[in-house]
């Protein structure tokens, strides 16, 4: 308990609060039938797959045998808490204005962490001591928005395969038509550069003041 980072702190919280609603949610359905067990059932499975996704970066870390970047697991949990847990389970996406342009600002300042992370692994220590500051911050801001983009385009393949409506250019059966189909993707992509932008302003201020500020997001052998 000595060596806990506040993300073990927290990665215990938000595991303990999604086996609670694994528990209710199997009470749930032992306790209907048709189309609303049909519905508890799929909650299930998102809570399960929530749960893996959680856990995935300490196991492939133990794997691998490194540690991962405190500040990029800690965005990563409060994410898959604002994600799965309170926007599927308790549904904030309906209830909470712009609760999903949230999440994109926070999963991109994630990927900006991861961005400088990859940077790190892949350049020699030497020589990434000698990296411009703002070198790293551009590959970091480029990197989040690109996987948010690339995002935009999942979303986009999907809604065409399976009839989807993540990008929301419909409301109810209505087909959305000029500027007012596209607000949910470029609000995403906005969103998507302004969590990046976040995170690599912290970044580059604190590069800038200190190169060793950069080991807060490398990976660390053990």
């Amino acid at each position: 308990m000595k060596n806990w980072h506040f993300s073990d702190y927290l990665l215990v919280f938000v595991l303990a609060s999604m086996i609670i609603s694994l528990g209710l949610t199997v009470k749930a359905i032992l306790a209907t039938s048709g189309a609303a067990r049909e519905q508890e059932l799929f909650l299930l499975l998102e809570i399960i797959l929530g749960i893996v996704i959680l856990l995935l970066p300490q196991g492939v870390a133990w794997l691998g045998h490194f540690e991962l970047p405190a500040i990029l697991y800690t965005l990563f949990i409060v994410f898959i808490y604002g994600a799965v847990y309170l926007g599927t389970i308790y549904h904030f996406y309906s209830l909470v204005p712009l609760w999903d342009k949230l999440l994109h600002v926070g999963s991109a300042m994630l990927l900006g962490c991861l961005g400088y992370a990859l940077f790190g692994l892949f350049t020699p220590k030497k020589q990434l001591r000698q990296l411009s500051p703002f070198m790293l911050s551009l590959f970091a801001f480029t990197f989040g928005l690109a996987l948010g983009v690339f995002w935009e385009f999942y979303e986009f393949t999907f809604d065409g395969l399976l009839g989807l409506n993540m990008q929301r250019f419909m409301v109810g059966n209505t087909l959305l038509h000029g500027r007012a189909a596209l607000m949910d993707t470029m609000g995403d992509l906005f969103a998507d550069a302004l969590g990046a932008l976040i995170i690599v302003i912290i970044g580059y201020c604190g590069i800038k003041r200190n190169p060793r500020w950069l080991d807060k997001f490398l990976f660390r052998k053990k």
